[in-house]
């Protein structure tokens, strides 16, 4: 019988290529996803909908609650959201507080019950510079706990964390997935704004394949290959 893993799947195009890398690899797949109040749930919606399609186990945790103690961030507060690219000082106000020590330690959890054997959630090398808990010492460190914090151990799992995103979209293309079944944009509007931190660094990575990204753009010329 395959092993079980819980993939942290946002809807995003990392973890949507995680989960499917899960899958090709030969692992029962359950998906967990979180509301927790962020400034808009299209990813959420995404995550429904391809879980649907797969026929994946999917959860959709509200921890909309804890938003009072994740707060400072332009993506659950009303603050603005900052334009250009990842490397820049202005895309730390993008941080979520805890945010994946929270995620992980619910997942963990929700592993021991489905009795998986590990957590794998898409931090990747690109986030290194902005996000602290992307970054392969706390992976290290959150793998230790979660293997003992309950008499079932649990691996914690980033398998992209040497990666960036034009590295994870160059797997996701070799296994012929689709892209316009998910949503990277910080705003949650009609089309992505193709200038978010988020479009950015997605944009930049379909153009170094030569490939037009399927989302819709505010700039109409945004997803151009």
């Amino acid at each position: 019988m395959p092993e079980t893993v819980v993939v942290i799947y946002s809807g995003g195009m990392d973890s949507f290529t995680l989960l499917h890398r899960a899958r090709s690899e030969g692992y029962r797949v359950h998906a967990l996803s979180f509301d927790y109040g962020q400034r808009h749930v299209r990813e959420l919606a995404c995550a429904r909908a391809v879980c649907e399609d797969l026929d994946i186990p999917h959860q959709v945790i509200d921890i909309k609650a804890l938003k009072t103690v994740m707060t400072g961030s332009a993506l659950t507060d009303d603050i603005e959201v900052p334009e250009g690219h990842y490397a820049e000082q202005s895309m730390k106000s993008t941080v979520v507080p805890n945010r994946n020590m929270i995620l992980l330690a619910l997942a963990t959890g929700y592993a021991v019950t489905a009795g998986a054997v590990a957590v794998w959630y898409g931090a990747h090398g690109g986030d290194h510079a902005i996000y602290p808990d992307c970054r392969p010492e706390f992976v290290e460190k959150m793998d230790a706990v979660c293997r003992v914090a309950n008499y079932e151990p649990v691996r914690v799992e980033a398998p992209y964390i040497r990666s960036d995103k034009i590295g994870i979209l160059a797997e996701g293309i070799a296994m012929g997935l689709d892209y316009g079944q998910t949503w990277t944009c910080y705003n949650g509007r009609d089309r992505a704004c193709g200038v978010c931190g988020s479009c950015a660094e997605r944009l930049e990575a379909f153009a170094a394949h030569g490939v037009k990204d399927p989302l819709r753009y505010e700039n109409k010329d945004s997803g151009d290959a």
